[in-house]
């Protein structure tokens, strides 16, 4: 297992199940050509762009590349990798049939060929050994999730943070795993409770 800092972008959620497999790092699934209206999942790798830098890693036929294209160009000036498969043909084991251009996504792509895509593409492992201890729990039981306020109190936070302001807790989850720990979290979070006398 590698850790890496940027958030990898990925087609769907087998892409994102073969992936965490081998590598430790935020991963976005695009939901294929859905990600063409997502305005959140859109500011969200946005914010990551420029943060951490984003790798793109999308199937290496039409649609992947026209998903990569799209992604590039939304995201302007922050920071992107490209990380590609080679061209395989067959199909993936739960797939009836092979894609249109039959050749294997990036969930049916070996482990080996996908640590050797990510190596050719200047990708390394980070040093940071620190993993952040935030769960879903830790949401609910600091009022940022489950709660009548939650949704204010975490627009809040992530205005604080500078991440964009309609993240889901589960979305906001995963971004402030990356930043910080529940020690941390809780400190922030206090302080805006006791800023807006208790939200």
């Amino acid at each position: 297992m590698i850790k890496i800092d940027e958030a990898i972008i990925v087609e769907g959620k087998y892409d994102k199940i073969k992936l965490s497999s081998i590598v430790d790092a935020v991963i976005i699934v695009t939901n294929g050509f859905r990600i063409f209206k997502d305005d959140e999942k859109l500011e969200l790798i946005r914010y990551y762009a420029h943060k951490t830098g984003i790798i793109i890693l999308t199937d290496s036929d039409a649609a992947g590349r026209k998903i990569r294209g799209y992604i590039k160009g939304a995201v302007g000036c922050g920071k992107i990798t490209n990380v590609y498969i080679p061209e395989i043909l067959g199909k993936e084991k739960r797939k009836t049939k092979p894609s249109a251009e039959g050749t294997l996504g990036v969930e049916g792509v070996d482990v080996k060929i996908l640590l050797e895509a990510f190596r050719k593409s200047g990708i390394t492992a980070s040093d940071a050994k620190k993993t952040s201890d935030i769960s879903k729990f830790t949401l609910y039981e600091l009022g940022l999730s489950g709660g009548a306020n939650s949704v204010a109190l975490r627009e809040r936070l992530q205005l604080r943070l500078g991440l964009p302001r309609h993240l889901s807790a589960g979305a906001l989850m995963e971004v402030l795993c990356t930043m910080m720990d529940s020690a941390e979290l809780k400190k922030i979070t206090e302080e805006i409770k006791e800023e807006d006398n208790g939200i």
